[in-house]
């Protein structure tokens, strides 16, 4: 790749994420899906405020793209308070975290996304600063070493995790307010379409924002993207205007299925029945199979598998079920007399 193409690749996805903010709802009463969330974290917003102090620390659970990052920008708005937004994996050190939380103001908000890829040592330091605003900072080494306490200002530490088991608990502990946020319903997915396409100004009539909702995979973000590149095909392959009939020919463009099933999705399925007979077989064969990372196959194709019952776990390993035969229009082996498929897929080397 050019350093031409890099430019262009790196202004191109400048400009989706710049789209992507604006379509972000800047209210709590803008933000749609989440209704037992939403209305706990009004209260705990509004009781705050009548306090005249900062919001309780707040820890958001759930899958990718379902408005952890959206809500997070809420709270600091409805506290009319900055935010300061980072990540586990940015955080490697002790001092990382130090250098940010001693330069918060007060009442400022303090995004953690991937809370638990946070390195062990400033997990620590967390701790005392979640629950007394005050950090150690150990000046010096060995036996010499000094512990500074560094007084904090109140501030509002707001946690996003994909994985919340892998939180240890004292620290889900120091949250007074933890949520987990549940995949949206088509209904509330056709909200998301028919807002994004009018902040978009796109022209979206009833069944193709139906359309383009039922392939989101239960993901506001992803309705957003879809709905990003039906526009672009309405624009150059029709008169702008999306209709049912423009949005499915869009998304199969984009390989996108009725079921919200895309490339990886259709490779995973694929591999599984047609190479193991259905299984069942182990994910870091079944990610060998599909070209791709295991943690790519677990994370981001087995959940939404898994949830559609077109896939399921077993000790054993992955075993698709009937419906995922139906779907891509194959018939399952003959079932031998032990149970098993006798296809490929139940030689040991692939259990596990």
């Amino acid at each position: 790749m050019t350093h031409e193409d890099r430019l262009v690749d790196a202004q191109v996805e400048d400009e989706e994420q710049a789209v992507e903010a604006a379509l972000r709802p800047k209210e709590l009463g803008e933000f749609i899906g989440q209704p037992k969330v939403r209305e706990q974290l009004d209260l705990v917003l509004r009781a705050a405020r009548a306090r005249g102090g900062t919001a309780d620390h707040v820890l958001l659970s759930g899958a990718p793209g379902l408005g952890k990052t959206t809500l997070s920008m809420i709270i600091a708005a409805e506290m009319g308070a900055p935010i300061r937004i980072t990540s586990g994996p940015a955080i490697q050190h002790a001092g990382d975290l130090a250098s940010i939380l001693s330069s918060l103001q007060e009442g400022e908000v303090l995004f953690l996304d991937e809370i638990h890829r946070m390195s062990r040592p400033a997990e620590e330091m967390l701790y005392m600063a979640m629950e007394d605003f005050r950090v150690d900072v150990i000046v010096g080494k060995g036996p010499g070493a000094t512990a500074i306490p560094l007084e904090l200002p109140p501030f509002t530490l707001v946690g996003a995790t994909t994985r919340a088991g892998l939180l240890p608990p004292p620290l889900r502990d120091r949250f007074g307010f933890t949520a987990h946020m549940e995949f949206y319903e088509p209904a509330e997915l056709e909200q998301v379409v028919r807002r994004s396409a009018q902040l978009l100004e796109v022209h979206t009539d009833p069944e193709g924002a139906v359309e383009i909702a039922g392939r989101s995979r239960g993901t506001p973000r992803i309705a957003n993207r879809l709905l990003r590149r039906v526009r672009d095909y309405a624009q150059v392959k029709a008169d702008g205007v999306i209709t049912r009939r423009i949005a499915s020919a869009a998304l199969e463009v984009y390989e996108v299925d009725e079921r919200g099933l895309d490339r990886l999705d259709r490779a995973v399925l694929g591999s599984l029945l047609k190479l193991f007979g259905g299984g069942p077989v182990g994910l870091s064969t079944l990610a060998v199979a599909v070209g791709e990372e295991r943690e790519t196959v677990e994370e981001v194709a087995e959940p939404f598998l898994v949830r559609e019952g077109l896939l399921a776990r077993t000790p054993r390993g992955r075993v698709a079920t009937p419906a995922a035969w139906a779907h891509l229009g194959l018939t399952p082996p003959q079932q031998t007399p032990s149970g098993g498929s006798g296809g490929p897929g139940q030689q040991g080397l692939f259990g596990g």
